[in-house]
């Protein structure tokens, strides 16, 4: 049998054997090919030309990808030259030469991953137009099915695989070249060296690991890059103590507690365990520090995502809006040019007043996360315009309420806001308070707009005499506007703006087409990227744990017929098998967990209050961030239980 030929037949039995490595990798070629298809995508770049900084932006995610997928094929090829070891020794005393079993391992592996690129491409092929259609939905466009592939992403995809490929195999090569047949039958035999290797070291470090764990957590928490690069430090720290001194520290425990040995399968579940964590305390501290980097990332993404949703929703209740400082700006060439260029089914002009007091910003700084911003008093709107712009947004109509103001707030005011009831004095008229109303208003993040977080609305004739804080354009219109409309306005306002002698402000020009396309953007170039990440992450360090599990078949099929000989039943030895399991899958995400949620918390806690809520609420955020992480986690949970199950236990 020639080599080629015996490089195919192994390839096809390694494919077998390690079918979830086979799978990630047609995964990780799927992604990296969707990726790069919208970095070419002609399509893409045509809905804004704010996105031509995104074929960068996937260049550098898909380096970070593709080193993160280059460690799990470095890493798979040498686990896989350690199981193979011992059948590649006896290659070379069979009188095959170092090099030519160099080369059949090279082969076998390398035809692998052609086989996986190209899978992964067709595959990449189909989810492209899931990503597609998500990236139209986001800018509010149709999608219309035409499968198609990229030859610039087919070739960029082909580059990262040969390269990742090509630099892991490479390596073993050299190792199989120089490695003589003794050092390859006795390869597998060597397993991770102990680092702490007394019972006191132990015990030190694992209480070292743990104050340094809590301490990294809080040192995260406080923010500042100084704080948060010593946090990482603690972190990483406690991580690996933790896993190194708990791993090697099992056996001293049930020394001390022997009773505890013999209770249900603990001896059988936790000697099997701890065999086997003795063999990569340092691989388990590396993988549970990637499921932190992954949750931390998934957290980021949530976040970002529900920032810019929540603040383009806030600020895009109407489909055209300008506002200008004072009210003595002249707007009629900005509303000339928007009659001549832009059809209208509704517009008011109106203005923004300063009531001359704080008592309702005092009690909301009080009760409430709120800032004084900009305003020296509360801001004041008149009723009747505040009944068009309710027209405007597409609100149900407000009835005045005589002798009584109304107050309307973003929805995380309301609480506060329903314990006031004073009274205030406009020109001589005592108004009580009315009803609160929390829809969106476009009353946040900019300076001249509705209030910041809150807005009295007082009857017309309460606001004569009072203090105008600025001028405000709204509209609904028959068509979203343009780019090139916005634009246009946008100049006008620089141009007003450069002939003051004396600057006093400019003119805001906003749309709500321009607010969801931003937020699309922003999404495209920010969140999309790091979900990419994170995906990569998590595949890589969930397919490394069950080529482990995985790997050791055989010997627990030797074990579980020989627990059957002496009398333990069928579903004795499944309990068990459960319990190890979780145990081992449980191990590396706990930390995780622990560590990344109180920081995903504390960053959804950042941006100005109102804008994470509902489902971007802090709470929500952590909630999904933690089902998708454990939804794909379980993906290869089940694909090892299931396979270990059917192979191992008697029938």
């Amino acid at each position: 049998m020639t080599c080629f030929k015996l490089s195919l037949r192994n390839a096809e039995r390694q494919a077998q054997d390690y079918l979830v490595y086979f799978a990630t990798m047609v995964m990780a070629a799927a992604l990296i090919y969707v990726f790069n298809g919208l970095a070419f995508s002609n399509e893409v770049q045509r809905l804004s030309q704010a996105l031509a900084p995104l074929p960068l932006v996937i260049v550098f995610a898909s380096i970070v990808v593709v080193g993160i997928f280059g460690w799990l094929v470095s890493y798979a090829t040498r686990f896989m030259l350690t199981r193979r070891s011992r059948e590649l020794g006896l290659y070379i005393l069979s009188g095959i030469t170092n090099n030519q079993v160099a080369w059949i391992f090279f082969l076998e592996n390398l035809a692998v991953g052609v086989v996986s690129l190209f899978f992964g491409i067709a595959l990449g092929g189909l989810l492209y137009q899931v990503m597609r259609a998500i990236v139209l939905s986001l800018f509010g466009l149709p999608y219309h099915f035409a499968l198609a592939f990229s030859v610039p992403a087919i070739l960029l995809t082909v580059a990262y695989l040969f390269a990742i490929y090509l630099y892991a195999l490479q390596r073993n090569r050299k190792r199989i070249r120089r490695m003589k047949i003794y050092d390859l039958i006795y390869y597998e035999k060597q397993n991770e060296d102990v680092v702490i290797r007394t019972g006191k070291g132990r015990c030190k470090i694992f209480r070292a690991s743990i104050v340094l764990g809590v301490a990294g957590i809080c040192l995260l928490m406080t923010g500042g890059m100084a704080a948060g690069f010593a946090g990482a430090g603690c972190v990483i720290f406690f991580l690996f103590g933790f896993f190194l001194s708990f791993t090697s520290g099992i056996p001293a425990f049930f020394d001390r507690h022997p009773f505890r040995k013999y209770q249900g399968q603990n001896l059988l579940v936790f000697r099997t365990l701890t065999a086997k964590l003795a063999t990569m305390g340092i691989v388990m501290a590396v993988i549970s520090v990637i499921f932190t980097a992954t949750l931390l990332t998934e957290g980021g993404g949530f976040m970002i995502n529900g920032l810019v949703r929540g603040r383009a929703v806030d600020n895009a209740c109407f489909d055209l809006y300008l506002s200008a400082e004072g009210g003595e700006t002249d707007l009629s060439s900005y509303l000339d040019y928007i009659a001549e260029n832009i059809p209208m089914e509704q517009s008011v002009l109106y203005r923004i007043y300063l009531s001359g007091g704080t008592q309702v910003m005092d009690y909301i700084c009080e009760h409430a996360d709120h800032n004084r911003y900009e305003y020296d008093s509360d801001p004041v709107l008149r009723f009747s315009d505040y009944a068009m712009l309710r027209s405007l947004a597409g609100y149900s109509t407000v009835e005045p309420e005589v002798g009584k103001y109304l107050i309307h707030c973003k929805s995380f005011l309301k609480k506060a806001m329903c314990g006031y009831a004073e009274s205030i004095s406009l020109n001589g008229t005592s108004l009580t308070a009315g009803s609160i109303h929390t829809e969106h208003l476009s009353q946040g993040f900019y300076d001249m707009t509705n209030g910041r977080d809150y807005i009295l609305v007082v009857p017309d004739e309460a606001v004569d005499g009072l203090e105008i804080h600025h001028t405000a354009y709204a509209a609904k219109t028959v068509e979203p506007v343009s780019e090139t409309q916005l634009a246009v306005l946008n100049d006008m306002s620089d141009r007003d703006y450069e002939e003051q002698e004396d600057p006093q402000g400019y003119v805001f020009v906003d749309t709500k087409a321009n607010e969801e396309n931003m937020a699309a953007m922003q999404i495209l170039l920010l969140v999309f990227p790091l979900f990419y990440v994170a995906l990569a992450l998590i595949m890589t360090a969930a397919a490394i744990l069950t080529i482990q599990q995985l790997s050791e078949t055989d010997r627990y099929r030797r074990q579980f017929i020989l627990l059957h000989k002496l009398g333990m039943d069928r579903r004795d030895m499944a309990c068990a098998l459960r319990k190890q399991f979780v145990i081992y899958y449980a191990m590396p995400a706990i930390p995780a967990v622990l560590i990344s949620v109180p920081c995903i918390l504390k960053l959804c806690h950042e941006p100005e209050p109102g804008v994470m809520i509902g489902i971007s609420s802090p709470a929500a955020i952590v909630t999904i961030a933690l089902g998708v992480f454990f939804l794909i986690y379980a993906v290869y949970i089940l694909l090892a239980y299931t396979s270990l199950k059917r192979n191992v236990l008697p029938r």
